[in-house]
């Protein structure tokens, strides 16, 4: 279930990446989620985000011996 952010003056996508999720990796899940906000490079306030659910790739990358 996709959750929502609304951001801070000054916010950028990969502090909102860290904030939600804890990497600042995960923001091409915010990017495809927000399309229509891709070209802000900084954010004013008051924008809410959509934040979907990260799927769990561990299960699938893994290979048998570290799961």
């Amino acid at each position: 279930m996709s959750k929502t952010y609304i951001t801070v003056q000054g916010d950028m996508w990969d502090m909102i990446a860290y904030k939600t999720y804890g990497k600042e990796g995960y923001l091409h899940y915010l990017l495809e989620a927000n399309e229509q906000y891709k070209d802000v490079a900084v954010f004013p306030h008051g924008i809410t985000l959509v934040v979907p659910d990260v799927p769990d790739v561990s299960a699938t990358t893994l290979p048998p011996w570290r799961k």
